[in-house]
């Protein structure tokens, strides 16, 4: 049976060149429950449709962006196979609607109520370049597609440090993750928490706050729903690369990412076929002897994932060590009393295969050899259109997981 272009034509349009804003009216997220090989062997062959779009992709759990047109022919399909399914979201634009007020609405103060542009963004951490001469040190590691610079910022309070790197944001539309890395620099910079001081002073910081720029403004400007880099591809109607299917570790395993331009987990032509990609490798390869941790900020799902991304049967020798730290973040984070659950486990064996990833390309190809992505709030309510009543639980959250991090780090002597 054949499906309309859907929701990509909208995407195709806009990268086309259309001025026009994406909008998704009335279109919904569906949830899919999967019980058995049929009905995943189903689910495969829907993801060769160009007329879907696969925003959670686990074994047993789908999270589909669906027009109503597309529901209409879908709906008596997903009968047939047995499908259950629910809408989690009626009408995803008016969210996006909401969430759009509250950002414009943004004056001059920066704060972790709603969520900011990347201009705004930029002025926040160039005060904190201002206000913190003695212990921040601006650096740039490259530009992206665009020619736009990707800015970072070292946070040292003293010499002799082990240092952490973070990036955030790798992914355009996970616009909770840049929010939680401003607060959390915020924290490093400000708190008088004692335990923040502890993890400040005693431990150097890497962080980018927006590593994906291209894709990050996009995503403000064109299309919410955006997640790729905006670097053209061989297929003029898809634009853009998976940056966290690009680094050149296990590269081009086809269960981990995709070779088709269309798909959200493109690979890209090429190991750091996107200068982002390339340009945070050769930062991050010549500081990793100072670097005893890794870590990607993401959205969502809920998980801290750890090494390896492209097997379910391999793991590293220093698993044990990564399961004993996850643990450690993933008690302080229901300690917060949110009653926020996370998994934590590989990539592989407790989400998905992704081959390529960043945090795997430290473990693997720079001997960095603690790594975490940290899948931040929901598990699928909201997805990636996350009201901003969580951004600040979600922060405070984060900063007790980095807490429980850095010290557990420590005790196994990687710090």
């Amino acid at each position: 049976m054949r499906f309309s272009l859907g929701v990509l034509l909208v995407l195709y349009l806009c990268s086309c060149g259309y001025a026009q804003k994406v909008r998704y009216d009335n279109y919904k997220i569906l949830n899919l429950n999967i019980q058995s090989l049929e009905q995943s062997k189903f689910i495969e062959k829907l993801k060769g449709l160009s007329s879907f779009s696969f925003l959670k992709n686990i074994e047993r759990n789908h999270d589909l962006l669906i027009s109503p047109r597309e529901l209409k022919k879908l709906a008596p399909m997903l009968k047939t196979a047995n499908i259950t399914n629910k809408i989690l979201i009626d009408n995803i634009q008016e969210i996006i609607d909401e969430e759009e007020v509250k950002t414009k609405a943004e004056g001059d103060s920066f704060g972790w109520d709603r969520y900011h542009s990347y201009e705004s963004i930029q002025k926040f951490i160039d005060g904190i370049i201002e206000d913190h001469k003695d212990v921040v040190t601006p650096f740039i590691i490259g530009k992206s597609y665009e020619g736009r610079d990707i800015r970072g910022i070292k946070i040292s309070y003293k010499p002799g440090n082990r240092g952490i790197f973070l990036e955030s944001n790798i992914h355009a539309r996970e616009w909770i993750t840049s929010a939680t890395c401003t607060f959390f620099i915020n924290e490093l910079l400000n708190s008088k928490n004692p335990e923040i001081r502890n993890i400040a002073e005693n431990v150097d910081w890497y962080i980018i706050p927006v590593f994906n720029v291209d894709g990050f403004i996009h995503s403000h400007e064109k299309d919410r729903m955006w997640r790729k880099t905006r670097q053209p591809t061989t297929n003029p109607k898809c634009p853009g690369t998976d940056p966290n299917r690009n680094f050149d570790t296990h590269w081009s395993s086809d269960e981990g990412s995709s070779g088709n331009p269309c798909d959200e987990t493109f690979r890209g032509a090429a190991p750091f076929s996107e200068p982002e990609c390339k340009a945070l490798s050769d930062y991050v390869r010549s500081i990793k002897d100072n670097i005893g941790v890794y870590l990607a900020y993401h959205s969502y799902g809920q998980y801290i994932l750890s090494p390896y991304g492209h097997s379910k049967t391999e793991f590293p020798e220093n698993y044990d060590d990564m399961l004993q730290i996850a643990k450690a973040s993933y008690d302080a984070i229901l300690d917060q009393g949110y009653g926020t659950k996370y998994r934590y486990g590989s990539t592989a064996s407790v989400l998905y295969v992704a081959s390529g990833s960043s945090v795997d390309y430290a473990y693997n190809e720079l001997d960095i050899k603690i790594g975490y992505t940290f899948e931040f709030r929901d598990q699928g309510r909201y997805g990636f259109v996350l009201p901003s009543i969580n951004i600040l639980p979600n922060c405070q959250e984060t900063v007790a997981a980095m807490i429980a991090l850095v010290k557990e780090s420590k005790s196994l002597g990687y710090l």
